[in-house]
């Protein structure tokens, strides 16, 4: 599938355009889940207003213009940078700071008391609790007080802000080392990581000195959990092998069911997905199709042939397991034994609390793409 602007392009105009030859990037993208400067990829909430932006600057050139060469995306950047540069939050500038400062509720849910109760609990059973970040410190305290409460700091050990994922997995000491903060500004670089507290910036492998340190053992395990595939979950496993809890919001949408339409019962009385949902599970698009699976046209009177997506092949090879949301697991035990991914289970082992049920009905016929 693919898009001109937002006009969806039809099978032939995608072989016009294309070519029957697979995507030239698409071995590196597979390989690393990585961005270049001759694509971008668009791959968690934060970052995918920014897909549809492209599309509608396409559709507007193509009104104004007719023209068949884009040169906007030094635009994008320059738009990139400008809204979220480490010094936009002090100064007020652009668009985001200011909306999100101002209105913080309007954008911002509140942590549940499950969750805060199991850090609490990680905690006092003797875990060590990082926060890692590519938010710079003011914002970071601005969306931790306003979550969490005023209290946040005592929840974590370790707070690392302006962490510049995925290359603080990736990066040596010396390319990103880490840096103190005075009045949310750094300071000069730090040649060890020596105790817990907060930093910027930063490195995995210096980070894993202090942990070595911390807990007394040479191999630390190290439980990491994030929302994107490129800037968490791929470099954590792939550079740290660290183990990688993925948090795949498309898992809500099998919870999903028809809205309630009398008030029948008080709203706290009422099931945690029955207010304002949608009467399709959201993560089927009409324009793209399901994020787990695909259907392949069969060839002449063949039938048609059920793929895992690409995205769906990166969740069982990089996660260690997948979760909807931290409160999915937040009432379990600390010992409670998660059903891991690997390559000797089932490809949807991994899913908790189950697997999407678009991969259930004839997982043995699903192949992978």
């Amino acid at each position: 599938r693919a898009s001109h602007g937002t006009k969806s392009m039809t099978s032939e105009e995608i072989l016009e355009t294309y070519g029957r030859r697979e995507w030239k990037h698409f071995n590196s993208v597979s390989g690393m889940v990585s961005r270049s400067a001759k694509y971008y990829l668009y791959d968690n909430y934060f970052d995918l207003p920014g897909a549809l932006l492209c599309a509608r600057v396409v559709d507007s050139l193509d009104q104004h213009n007719q023209q068949k060469k884009y040169d906007f995306w030094k635009d994008m950047v320059a738009a990139i940078q400008h809204n979220y540069k480490i010094s936009a939050f002090k100064e007020d500038c652009g668009m985001y700071f200011p909306e999100v400062k101002n209105h913080p509720d309007k954008y911002l849910q509140r942590c549940p008391e499950s969750v805060k109760k199991w850090l609490k609990q990680l905690k006092s059973a003797g875990k060590i609790l990082l926060l890692i970040t590519s938010s710079h410190s003011d914002y970071c305290r601005l969306l931790c007080e306003h979550i969490i409460g005023n209290d946040f700091e005592e929840y974590f050990d370790i707070v690392i802000t302006n962490a510049l994922k995925p290359g603080f997995f990736s990066h040596t000491p010396n390319q990103r080392p880490f840096r103190t903060l005075e009045n949310d500004e750094e300071q000069e670089a730090l040649l060890s990581l020596d105790k817990p507290g907060w930093y910027s910036q930063g490195n995995a492998s210096q980070l894993y000195e202090l942990l070595k340190k911390m807990t007394g053992k040479l191999d630390p395990k190290v439980v990491y959990f994030g929302d994107s595939m490129h800037s968490d979950i791929f470099p954590a496993c792939h550079y740290s092998n660290w183990d990688t809890v993925f948090i795949l919001e498309e898992l809500l949408g099998d919870e999903v069911v028809v809205p309630v339409e009398t008030e029948s019962e008080p709203l706290e009385k009422k099931g945690k997905y029955e207010e304002d949902q949608p009467k399709v599970p959201y993560f089927v698009s009409k324009q793209w199709g399901s994020f787990f699976v695909d259907r392949l046209p069969g060839l002449e009177n063949a039938e048609e042939t059920l793929v895992r997506t690409w995205s769906c092949r990166c969740i069982s090879t990089y996660s260690t397991i997948a979760i909807p949301s931290l409160e999915a697991i937040a009432d379990l035990p600390l010992d409670y034994r998660f059903t891991r991914f690997s390559p000797n289970s089932s490809a949807t082992a991994g899913y908790y609390p189950s697997p999407p049920k678009v991969l259930l009905p004839n997982e043995e016929s699903v192949t992978m793409k």
